[in-house]
């Protein structure tokens, strides 16, 4: 071979050799200018809930975090089209998003997810009534709306998406919207919480429903346990941080910022006291969270695109926050058509990837631990 034909050789394999690292370096959260921050600041006054997301604030024109098949990849998710169909899964959130359609319509095209419209049936947005007199606009959970309904779209494409919004984040008003979800759907997804609070345990009965799957996520500030998250009658949803070599995933740590920790108030149910591994976090029969995770720090973040301005930008952002699990495994409950409960999640139906690594002021453990709870769902079955 001429020296010219070794150099053109040469040139092509460095071209070939870019274009697989910009597509594998495509996987992996590109770094950030300053860190990522709470999409709903706190703390709130006791009665009120706060969102769960976190967020790079700098918006940009195309994508920028993870997208839906590259967290279908690193989970082994069902990745077919019709993932989900004949389910409905419920979004409780507060206060009005008035682009949500249009903003799922351009994530779906971004992505190639079938359209999810009013017009076409799969969409839905009700106020916390059932009715169509939205409450006030808010940008803070208008961004944390898109998160959780373009996550459901993007992991159950097959399957409904109901929006209710609620007319503040008071718990008055998110449970009367839970109240209406749970009725109109089989699988009810919740970004929000708050500090615990003595008599809580009187709100449990709001997240409970026959045939009906309730997902909670369990905080983005680390421990202490939080509310709903604490409910035994929800799947409490934590974090975890996808980890890339070279743009190829690698490994799943514990996120420093999960949710988690003994509830002071709720007892554990049945099924988590009798898993095997349950005693070792030393909560005794009281109520451990988070039960199950999945990705949620913001440096491995989701791509979510949002046209109401935040913090005066717009376009697509990169976010985190067990506000990003919770939805995920709500919808990869939907795909599994199953009842999802304490029963399902501590037997043995779901494989998981087990978090030994990580802590958010407690350790990641083997088999349970209050970081990651049993761990992140993994497999295209059930």
């Amino acid at each position: 071979m001429s020296r010219f034909a070794r150099f053109l050789s040469f040139l092509a394999s460095l071209s070939l050799a870019t274009t697989l690292w910009g597509a594998a370096s495509a996987q992996a959260a590109p770094a950030h200018p300053g860190p990522a921050v709470p999409v709903c600041p706190g703390p709130v006054a006791q009665g009120y809930a706060r969102c769960h997301s976190r967020v790079f604030p700098q918006a940009s024109s195309s994508p920028t975090g993870l997208s839906p098949a590259t967290i279908k990849s690193v989970y082994s998710f069902p990745t077919s089209q019709t993932a989900g169909a004949g389910k409905t899964i419920a979004i409780v959130d507060a206060y009005n998003d008035p682009n949500i359609e249009s903003d799922l319509a351009v994530f779906s095209s971004q992505y190639g997810l079938p359209a999810c419209t009013t017009a076409n049936g799969c969409f839905k947005k009700v106020n916390q009534k059932g009715g169509t007199s939205y409450p006030r606009n808010n940008s803070g959970w208008a961004l944390e709306i898109s998160l959780d309904v373009e996550w459901a779209h993007a992991i159950a494409p097959g399957a409904s998406i109901l929006l209710v919004e609620a007319s503040s984040n008071s718990f008055a008003n998110l449970l009367a919207a839970e109240d209406y979800a749970r009725a109109h759907a089989q699988y009810v997804s919740n970004s929000w919480g708050g500090s615990e609070f003595s008599g809580e345990t009187a709100y449990d009965s709001h997240f409970s429903q026959n045939g009906v799957s309730f997902f909670v996520s369990s905080g983005d500030a680390g421990a202490p346990a939080e509310y709903p998250s604490a409910s035994p009658n929800v799947i409490s949803v934590g974090g975890t941080t996808l980890n890339f070599n070279g743009g190829s995933f690698s490994s799943e740590t514990g996120w420093s910022g999960s949710g988690g920790g003994c509830s002071a108030y709720e007892n554990a149910t049945s099924a988590q006291v009798s898993f095997s591994q349950f005693g070792q976090v030393g909560c005794g029969v009281s109520r451990g969270t988070p039960d199950v995770s999945l990705d949620a720090d913001p440096n491995s973040g989701v791509s979510v695109y949002d046209s109401v301005r935040y913090q005066g930008q717009k376009g697509w952002f990169t976010v985190g926050g067990t506000s990003a699990s919770a939805p995920v495994w709500a919808a990869r409950s939907a795909v599994a058509g199953a009842l999802v409960d304490a029963s399902y999640v501590y037997g043995n139906s779901i494989t998981y990837r087990d978090i030994t690594s990580g802590n958010n002021g407690f350790a990641c453990l083997v088999g349970y631990d209050l970081v990651t709870g049993r761990g992140s769902w993994t497999g295209t079955t059930p």
